[in-house]
């Protein structure tokens, strides 16, 4: 320890005091002292010191540890700043594995972790102690050694685990064939200990259990990562064969543990990681589980799908993930339509998979799942009174893996696909059993029907062909809806759910109405709350969500709600749904004014967003209730950003209904825009995406320029400096503002906007730079006098990347454009630049522009786009009446480039006559209000006043050639037509006639 810190003890010690305390004043100041010291020579070793010194307070202690742990993950590489000498960190790691008599649980689990970080960066090469002080340790009879010691060597190997390496995973696989052995005998030994003390009800067999499962935690590591083929090793095969008899021993003596509450938990807790290891082991080496296949589908069937079934819920779900997964391995499953040869072990494996599941086997477990597993609890039916959205919220991702319902529901759904044409009759026949009339007091009857109109739901596509849908909407669900006993609402959520299910799989378009109205109705207010509340994400199925492929297994799609719905299926009419629309946006504003859950007012938007965007501008008459209570809505979720994404969701799809009549919501949006996009507030890292999307579809559909709307434009260069993850959105609000608000932005905005987009031209890919490009050739089209100015600082950089042989070619055709383009509309300017970059550079001006001609015309193909190339064709063509000798040498080169266009362009009508086919003429085209924003509008009315389409290449080089014509002379001219290909010149002739 380094002697400027030597005597700081005390101090720390203090320090860490302070911090422990609950008041304010003193905690910050400690905290912050601890922080300078972070990098302090000897720090970490005082640190140490003092969390095992078990004199101490525990909570100093125990703070002292967790200093020391983080300080570990920031310094304890030697290739960190301010490192942790390597004299410091022996004496850290002597101190880590001195003593295994921690008396505090909490600070033994810290020491722990503490323990397995630097075994992760040090063991084995530089502490290669440990693990044999470890193993020495757990071999100590005193029990307290021994249980802190297995918790060490837990987290050690757990770390050593994580590393993902070659060498890493060589070095873990040599220290499991090194102590494997070792654990499996301890494991024996300690879980007979066990189970002696647990027949005689002795006191001691909550610590026995726990150092099983300790055991057990540091073997499953092992077995999982330690072993690159199990089957090979005859040790690791027996452990995992012993496990199934051993688990059936825990489960015997669960049953007998009932009077001892805190020991049942562990032994539940040490089942589970038994069921663990078997699903760590089938996902990562299912070549070797084929050995545990038969035993591991009869263990799951005897405990799970017969009388013994029930048992606790991490069990179930764990045994349900073990035969999902033997059914859904790809491993197990012989190739189809494919001449390749199977795996032996496939083979093997379908054999064992198909001998097992008989359709006696199939039946039970299929009856048992829906009839058992599948029903509503008490618990539910309690939470659904308190609490209706939580009832609500929705199970999706990986909860399958944790939850029983999900879980459950995955395992039907494998079984279905796997064997569809076994299961079909068996689930029909169960459908038909509940078919008929229910009596609301029997509540066991209305859970059944639930449970099997569930299953219907979630297989509707395999079931296809078998259930005639629209017979089944019109002659029973319908009349079920209208059953409004308080039991009832159980399948009146059911009910609309299964509608969402099929409607998408089986439903005649005729039928579309009656679903329409039922959905109304469970929305009523006067409907009781619960049900409104529980099936409003099922209502919000049927009336938003996507025509969807058949649905995988549970772990490949979202939520089990979310599946089909006629708004957006194939065969939405939109005529048919309009009459359903007021009613519907008075419900759901009902419902976003009652439900509290952000969750759920998201889901409520998220149906408003999508109603607006398929009806498109028919939603107008429908909509002023929206524009009231969106503001409302907005200031109260000022804590919930995402709930004000989803806001900002609707006002995209509302804006983009008002189309041009967009400007009366402007009061609500513009300030919402402001808050999304304003780097300055916080939110903006949540709402800026959505915001950005907001302010594009506001300016596109904008009528005309307010204050408001220009002022927004203050907060687009801060946004621009962020980076280019929203450059092209930004780009495109650049654009419409240009078009917008014409020379009121220009003025107020041409330095910001220059300076911005010159900035952005550095460390840029191509794509990112040819946007900026079109920004910048927009402006010269609104604005060809003035525009080239606003640009001048970026014109030496054009010119330079036109004269750079190495550039991209995309790059260049751009920067030729703009160049042809200033030189077109503004020549005199162009030549002031030219002349002024000569001089810079300390060149003539005429061996420069020389230059950019030859470069001009060389490269003259790689511009590919029409427009493009007929204003480089049009500036060419400007410059054939010049008397200028830089012109007139290559006079043969620009004709030819000329004649290139005039081919590419023009069109030859019906009379013979020849035009230009990029000419607009001056009739008005009809304008398509549904399809064309302001936007399009403003831009064509920018097209029409472009070179490009209102000047004809082929007279204007008529002209052009008759000007050269005066300045040279006859005699002359004929001389540059001398120079011109005599092919070239042929095909000149008809274009100047």
């Amino acid at each position: 320890m380094a002697s400027a810190f030597a005597s700081a003890r005390p101090v720390v010690l203090e320090t860490l005091s302070q911090a422990c305390s609950q008041n304010a004043d003193i905690l910050k100041p400690a905290e912050q002292k601890l922080q300078q010291w972070e990098t302090e020579p000897g720090f970490y070793s005082i640190l140490t010191d003092i969390f095992c010194n078990h004199e101490l307070d525990a909570n100093v202690r125990w703070l002292a540890a967790l200093y020391c742990k983080n300080g570990v993950e920031r310094y304890w590489r030697k290739s960190a700043p301010n490192a942790i000498s390597e004299e410091e960190k022996e004496a850290i790691k002597k101190r880590l594995v001195s003593d295994f008599r921690e008396p505090v649980p909490q600070i033994a689990t810290q020491i722990a972790v503490l323990t397995g970080k630097v075994a992760r960066l040090d063991c084995p090469r530089n502490w290669d102690s440990l693990l044999p002080t470890l193993l020495a340790a757990v071999r100590c009879e005193e029990q307290l050694v021994q249980e802190r010691a297995l918790l060490v060597l837990h987290h050690v190997t757990k770390t050593l685990a994580s590393k993902r390496l070659p060498p890493d995973r060589r070095l873990f696989e040599q220290l499991t064939q090194d102590v494997f052995g070792f654990m499996v005998t301890l494991w024996d030994s300690h879980i007979s200990n066990f189970f002696h003390l647990a027949s005689q009800h002795d006191d001691a067999m909550g610590a026995a259990v726990d150092r099983c499962r300790v055991i057990l935690k540091i073997i499953r590591k092992q077995v999982c990562y330690g072993f690159r083929e199990v089957h090979k090793c005859e040790e690791a095969m027996n452990f995992i064969s012993n496990l199934f008899p051993q688990m059936d021993a825990f489960l015997d003596c669960r049953r007998s543990l009932w009077g001892n509450h805190a020991v049942l938990e562990k032994c539940e807790r040490t089942i589970s990681t038994i069921t663990k290891v078997l699903l760590d082991l089938l996902e990562m080496h299912p070549v070797s589980y084929v050995h545990f296949i038969k035993i591991t589908l009869t263990f799951v069937v005897q405990y799970n799908f017969t009388t013994k079934g029930l048992l606790f819920e991490r069990f179930i779900v764990n045994s349900f993930n073990l035969m999902k997964q033997i059914l859904f391995s790809d491993v197990y499953k012989p190739r189809k339509n494919t001449d390749e040869d199977t795996y032996p072990v496939t083979l093997e494996a379908n054999k064992i998979i198909s001998e097992f599941f008989t359709f006696d086997t199939l039946a039970e477990i299929c009856r048992r799942l829906v009839s058992q597993y599948f029903l509503l609890t008490i618990d539910d039916l309690s939470t659904w009174d308190a609490d209706p959205e939580e009832f609500c919220q929705e199970e999706g991702g990986d909860s399958f893996k944790y939850s029983l319902r999900p879980c459950t529901e995955t395992l039907f759904l494998t079984l279905f696909k796997a064997f569809r044409l076994t299961l079909t009759p068996v689930l029909l026949e169960m459908v038909q059993a509940v078919q008929g009339p229910c009596d609301p007091e029997d509540l066991g009857a209305v859970l059944r029907k639930d449970a099997a109109y569930n299953a219907v739901g979630l297989v509707s596509f395999d079931l296809f062909d078998e259930i005639d849908f629209d017979s089944w909407f019109t002659s029973h669900l319908l009349q079920e809806l209208k059953v409004k006993h308080k039991s009832y609402r159980v399948i009146r959520r059911r009910v609309i759910w299964l509608m969402g299910q099929w409607v998408g799989v089986k439903m005649s378009l005729s039928l579309r109405p009656a679903l329409y109205q039922a959905v109304l109705e469970l929305l009523d207010p006067n409907e009781d709350l619960a049900v409104s509340k529980s099936t409003l994400r099922s209502a919000g199925t049927c009336l938003s969500l996507v025509h969807a492929p058949p649905p995988a297994p549970w772990p490949f799609r979202g939520p089990k709600t979310l599946t089909n719905a006629p708004v957006d299926d194939f065969e939405f009419n939109t005529e048919q749904f309009l009459p359903y629309i007021e009613s519907l946006f008075s419900l759901l504003f009902h419902l976003l004014k009652e439900v509290r859950e952000c969750d759920t007012k998201m889901h409520v938007l998220h149906v408003l967003s999508f109603v607006i965007e398929r009806v498109g501008s028919k939603i107008r008459p429908f909509i002023a209730s929206l524009v009231q209570y969106l503001p409302l809505l907005w200031k109260e979720s000022e804590e919930h950003n995402m709930l004000r994404c989803a806001i900002l969701t609707s006002l995209i799809h509302l804006v983009q209904g008002y189309g041009g009549d967009s400007n009366q919501l402007w009061q609500f949006i513009l300030p919402a825009i402001a808050i999304s996009t304003d780097t300055s507030q916080d939110p903006h890292v949540y709402l800026l995406e959505d915001g950005l999307e907001l302010w594009y579809v506001t300016l596109i559909n904008a009528p005309g320029m307010s204050p408001e709307l220009l002022k927004l434009f203050d907060n687009l260069p801060a946004l621009l400096e962020l980076g280019t993850e929203n450059l092209r959105v930004c780009l495109k609000i650049i654009q419409c503002y240009v078009l917008l608000g014409s020379r009121e932005f220009m003025q107020a905005y041409s330095e910001v906007l220059a300076t911005s987009l010159l900035s952005l031209m550095t460390d840029i890919r191509t794509e990112g730079m040819v946007l900026i490009l079109r920004t910048v050739e927009l402006v010269l089209k609104a604005f060809p006098n003035e525009g080239p100015s606003v640009f001048q600082a970026m014109l030496p950089g054009i010119i330079g990347t036109i004269l750079d042989p190495e550039e991209n070619c995309v790059v260049v055709a751009m920067h030729l454009s703009l160049f042809a383009r200033i030189l077109l509309q503004n020549q005199e300017f162009m030549w002031s630049v030219i002349q002024h970059i000569a001089a810079e550079a300390g060149k003539d001006t005429d061996s420069m522009f020389g230059s950019l001609l030859d470069i001009w015309a060389d490269r003259f193909d790689i511009i590919t786009q029409p427009e493009r190339r007929k204003i480089n064709a049009l500036s060419l063509a400007s410059l054939l009446s010049l008397n200028y000798r830089i012109v007139t040498d290559r006079f043969g080169v620009i004709i030819n480039c000329l004649v290139e266009v005039l081919h590419d362009i023009c069109r030859v009508d019906d009379d013979g006559t020849m035009t230009d086919g990029l000419v607009v003429d001056g009739v008005e085209p009809p304008v398509d209000d549904e399809q064309n924003t302001q936007h399009d509008k403003r831009k064509y009315q920018l097209s029409r006043q472009d070179p490009v389409h209102s000047v004809c290449l082929k007279a204007y080089l008529v002209s052009q050639l008759g000007l050269c014509r005066q300045t040279h002379g006859q005699i002359g001219f004929d001389r540059l037509m001398g120079t011109v290909d005599p092919e070239v010149a042929a095909q000149l002739q008809p274009f100047c006639q």
